[in-house]
Order: C-alpha cells, then sequence, then structure tokens
C-alpha cells in the first residue's frame, strides 16, 4: 500500500472554486473602486474646466474692450482740452464749433459710459488716493495738508472695477494745515 506521506494531497475542487471566485471578487471590486475614484476625478475636472471657461467668458466680456477703451482716452483728453482752450474772445464767434466739439465729447462720454468705462475726477482739496491716483509732484502749498490734491493733470477712469488709467495729480507736501 502506499505510503500517506508520499500520495499527493488530494485538493478540493470546490474549495479551489470558491478560492479562485473570492480572488477575481477581490480584484474586481479593487478594480471597480480605482474606476469609481478616476470617474469622480475626472467629472471634478470637467466641472472645473467648465467654471474656468465660464469665468474667462465672463471676463472677457466685461475687459475685452481695455485696449480700445486706453486707445480712446487721449481722445477723449484732447476734445476736453479743445474747449478749455478757447479764449472767451473767441467763444462767441465759434460757438457753432464749440457746441459741435462739446458734443462730440459728450457723445464720446455717453459711449464709454455705456461699455463700463468710468471717469474718475478728483477735484482740489480732496484726499490723495494712491489706489485710483497718480502723483506727478508735491509741492508745499500754504493753506493746504499733506496728502491733499492741489492739482488735477488729467482724469483717470475704470472699467468696471479695473483701473484703467489712474488719475493723474499734484499734491500738497505741507506738513501743517
Amino acid at each position: 500500500m502506499a505510503d500517506d506521506k508520499s500520495a499527493p494531497e488530494e485538493i478540493d475542487l470546490k474549495e479551489l472554486e470558491t478560492f479562485m471566485e473570492s480572488e477575481e471578487l477581490a480584484a474586481a471590486k479593487a478594480e471597480k473602486e480605482e474606476m469609481r475614484d478616476r470617474y469622480m476625478r475626472a467629472l471634478a475636472d470637467a466641472e472645473n474646466a467648465r467654471k474656468r471657461g465660464e469665468r474667462d467668458r465672463r471676463e472677457a466680456e466685461q475687459y475685452g474692450s481695455t485696449r480700445l477703451a486706453r486707445d480712446l482716452l487721449p481722445v477723449y483728453d484732447n476734445l476736453k482740452r479743445a474747449l478749455i482752450a478757447v479764449p472767451d474772445e473767441l467763444k462767441v464767434v465759434a460757438g457753432a464749433l464749440l457746441e459741435g466739439v462739446d458734443l462730440t465729447l459728450r457723445e464720446l462720454t455717453s459711449v464709454m459710459t455705456k461699455h463700463g468705462v468710468k471717469p474718475i475726477s478728483p477735484q482740489n482739496g480732496d484726499v490723495f488716493d494712491a489706489q485710483t491716483m497718480q502723483a506727478m509732484f508735491e509741492a508745499p502749498l500754504p493753506g493746504t495738508k499733506a496728502g491733499t490734491i492741489i492739482q488735477v493733470m488729467t482724469e483717470g477712469f475704470m472699467l468696471h472695477d479695473r483701473l484703467l488709467r489712474p488719475a493723474q495729480v499734484g499734491v500738497s507736501s505741507n506738513t501743517q494745515g
């Protein structure tokens, strides 16, 4: 008779089948979790891309005209200077011309406002604001406090909530009021 030690162990096929199925099931579950994780990441990436695209579209709509608006500012400045530069004696003679220049300036202002371009118009005596103004010079002026505007050279402009051009001003450097 055969020795028990030399006889091969009998393999229970049912047990082997159950073992193989549990291994396959574990592998399938791990693969499912990996696929779920990849799906959720792809979904989040797609949502982020959608939001980024929407934000970019809104910004392009609001701020896409920045270069054109900046290019129009010297036209505004020159029309305004032309109206200021006319001496009183010529105002009567050139009344129709001045009215045309004034109407052109108002129309330009209206169009700029319609597209979100708004003037920053500081006045003498206002407090200097470094966020919207550029100090072109500082000078001591009797009767003024340090940091107050003593001269306005050019108006500034905002495009919606962004600074398009700072107002250019002169600022008092007095230490006493």
